[in-house]
């Protein structure tokens, strides 16, 4: 009796202990979209899309804990227009060639009750690693009716000054420091 107890026991730890263990979720590249906004001399705003994106999310709802690693290809920057696309590609600014990648890594989610607030981490861009703090604007999970599979996501954004990853062009003209960053993040519970 006593083992079969014990056993018994045994087993509820482990398995709440495997019900608290982090997911891993694929970022869904057709409903994430990464974006940047920069002021043009006061009159207009200069925006670009990544189309290509990758990464991955190791995420604890219950301990409210996770990781994130998204990569952006920086080649794909798209503005709309061949003529910026290829500008923004330059080495006056993105350097793609040089630089091909962009990559956001965090371990850090910060809630306020049950609400995720923010995720802080690091990117690197223009080879330089520098602190960013992603503002979740909102954030939830569901049960994809498509996918039959859990998905989370969410809106966030940071305002960063580029000339911290020695982006520099234009700057001396009076063109922005001030760089707002726009994600749209779902991921695919694997």
């Amino acid at each position: 009796m006593r083992s079969a107890l014990f056993a018994l026991a045994a087993a509820s730890v482990f398995a709440s202990a495997a019900q608290a263990a982090p997911a891993t979720y694929a970022i869904d590249p057709t409903h994430t979209f990464a974006t940047f906004e920069i002021d043009h001399f006061g009159a207009s705003t200069n925006r670009a899309r990544f189309d290509k994106k990758s990464g991955s999310v190791q995420f604890d709802k219950a301990a409210k804990t996770g990781k994130v690693e998204i990569e952006l290809d920086m080649t794909s920057v798209n503005s709309g227009t061949p003529a910026f696309n290829k500008h923004l590609q330059s080495a006056d600014i993105f350097n793609a060639e040089k630089f091909p990648t962009a990559k956001f890594v965090s371990d850090k989610f910060v809630y306020d009750g049950d609400k995720l607030k923010e995720v802080t981490g690091q990117l690197t861009l223009l080879d330089k690693t520098n602190p960013v703090t992603l503002k979740a604007n909102k954030f939830t999970c569901y049960e994809s009716p498509m996918l039959k599979r859990e998905v989370c996501g969410g809106d966030f954004e940071a305002t960063i000054d580029r000339t911290q990853w020695g982006m520099n062009y234009g700057v001396d003209w009076g063109f922005a420091k001030n760089v707002r960053l726009v994600l749209q993040i779902e991921a695919v519970k694997q």
